[in-house]
């Protein structure tokens, strides 16, 4: 009998469209409401992405999923209130989000997941957010678990390369499976909850185009090609294709090839190592609007430009499209990044000093892999790039200033708010999910975002010649170290953030503000 593998996931939802997105067990017609779609094939596994057009704006729906003639969800006897499609109405948009989520893991080494419990406070009243948006770190490829383990254990040998990191296409069907399907409130949630996501390192593996001489390393390893075309191919299934309208699927001739391929395996592994051979030929990037609010997702992985005489965070044709998306004529600017943009200004002085020593010495190379120093601040053209367009926004240079302008990242496995001085430009960053930092490398995070270590590392950064920021910021609340989501609310002109961390598996609760009401700060001018 055919059956649910994974999903249903509720993913790009509009003012009258919804995408509703299943793995199943065998081919089959998938039908929700009253549109029906016919399962596509990638390496023998079967998908759909079930478009629904014709919703009313505002509304909430409730849906079911039939595979063929059979309901596959809700499940019988289902604890969970009935999944509902909730669409767009200009009205105010709430932006959860958060990042680097290990799952399924123990409580006594990773903490509770905030996801779970952010699942039960939305069953228990709490207001639902408009997307939720998972900013890095959905899967972690290079750190297998035990359900994993035993997964790869029975189809190869894990002692040999790539022991028990991910080999595959296939072996990411299950790391997909076992993080979005193993805690029912989560699937429950990702069922009801639009979600969108961009991808980084860790859902390919640690440090992924840190570098020119990293790319150099890893291809030169018998295994990466399957796991870079695995990764990539199996991302542009479960991640990125959700992440578009259906106009943009439908004007994507990927998506056509593959759908009509009896299995398009091959068509989407070809895709794949292009894709990371040639990035300018795959955007992961993608826009969203929210009424008189603009998400921008940004690729900071994938569309890097590293070569031996070149190197920034986006490559030519990915700058020149972000920087066509950061306009003005709306209320809010979101700018979403899996790393931050902004760090505590003594990380950022290290990264950019960091980036000269690595031009000139291999030693600099080996201290940027093993403290990840590999930020938007080791990208130093790069940042002066976006920041020459972010303030030109603030300005109103490009169209009507927006209200505020901020960015959106994780990565870091801490949270803060910093603030541009003079510019409503602010940098919310909400990390982890689940994963919290631990040991030497927690301690000297903390220690950096004291406002006492930005001198001395600005002088050295000064001493090996990289310039002075474009830009002076400060953190004005946090760091918090809790597995934790934040919220962005724009209503109007006014913008607000709130973050929570679970304080069981079934609720949450408001971080402390050092400056302001607990966990909440308006975005705007400092």
């Amino acid at each position: 009998m055919t059956a649910l593998v994974l999903g249903p996931l509720l993913r790009h939802v509009g003012e009258h469209t919804a995408t509703v997105w299943v793995e199943t067990s065998h081919p089959c017609d998938v039908t929700v409401l009253d549109t029906t779609t016919p399962t596509f094939t990638v390496h023998g596994h079967h998908y759909a992405i079930v478009e629904l057009d014709g919703l009313e704006a505002g509304s909430e729906t409730p849906y079911e999923v039939r595979l063929g003639d059979t309901r596959a969800w809700p499940e019988a006897d289902s604890p969970f209130p009935a999944s509902v499609i909730r669409t767009l109405d200009g009205g105010p948009t709430r932006v959860s989000f958060g990042s680097c989520r290990i799952a399924p893991a123990k409580n006594e080494t990773h903490n509770i997941d905030a996801l779970q419990a952010f699942a039960h406070a939305l069953i228990a009243g709490q207001e639902p957010p408009s997307v939720l948006l998972m900013v890095g770190d959905q899967v972690y490829a290079d750190g297998t678990g035990e359900q994993m383990r035993a997964f790869i254990e029975n189809r190869r040998d894990i002692t040999a390369e790539p022991w028990e990191e991910i080999a595959d296409f296939e072996e990411y069907t299950e790391l997909y499976r076992l993080a979005w399907m193993t805690e029912p409130s989560v699937r429950w949630l990702l069922s009801t909850v639009p979600a969108l996501s961009i991808f980084d390192d860790h859902d390919i593996r640690d440090d992924w185009n840190t570098s020119f001489a990293w790319r150099e390393w890893i291809w030169a390893q018998p295994w990466w090609r399957q796991r870079i075309v695995g990764g990539l191919g199996a991302y542009w299934v479960y991640q990125h294709l959700g992440n578009l309208s259906p106009a943009e699927r439908k004007a994507d001739p990927l998506y056509k090839a593959v759908r009509a391929a009896e299995d398009g395996g091959a068509i989407l592994d070809e895709f794949a190592e292009r894709a990371d051979k040639e990035p300018s030929t795959a955007r992961w990037s993608y826009t969203v609007k929210f009424g008189g609010t603009r998400l921008v997702v940004v690729d900071s992985r994938a569309s890097r430009l590293l070569t031996a005489d070149r190197r920034a965070m986006l490559d030519d044709v990915e700058q020149a499209w972000l920087d066509e998306q950061l306009t003005g004529g709306i209320d809010h600017l979101l700018i979403a990044s899996s790393l931050p943009y902004l760090l505590p200004p003594a990380i950022h002085h290290t990264e950019s000093w960091s980036e000269k020593l690595a031009a000139k010495r291999a030693v600099g190379e080996k201290l940027r892999r093993y403290a990840d120093l590999e930020h938007w601040a080791a990208f130093e053209t790069s940042f002066r790039l976006v920041a020459q367009a972010v303030t030109a926004v603030a300005r109103g240079e490009r169209g009507s200033a927006p209200a505020s302008i901020a960015f959106l990242s994780g990565d870091i496995h801490y949270s803060y708010l910093a603030r541009v001085k003079g510019l409503p430009i602010t940098q919310v960053v909400c990390s982890p999910f689940r994963n919290p930092l631990n040991g030497a490398f927690k301690w000297a995070n903390k220690l950096a975002c004291l406002r006492i270590g930005s001198g001395p590392a600005r002088l050295i950064a000064k001493l090996f010649g990289a310039a002075r920021p474009p830009l002076r910021w400060r953190i004005t609340e946090g760091p918090w170290f809790d597995n934790a989501i934040a919220t962005v609310t724009t209503d109007g002109r006014e913008a607000s953030v709130v973050w929570q961390t679970p304080t069981s598996e079934t609720a949450l609760r408001d971080l402390s503000s050092a400056r302001l009401s607990p966990g909440r700060a308006p975005l705007g001018v400092e």
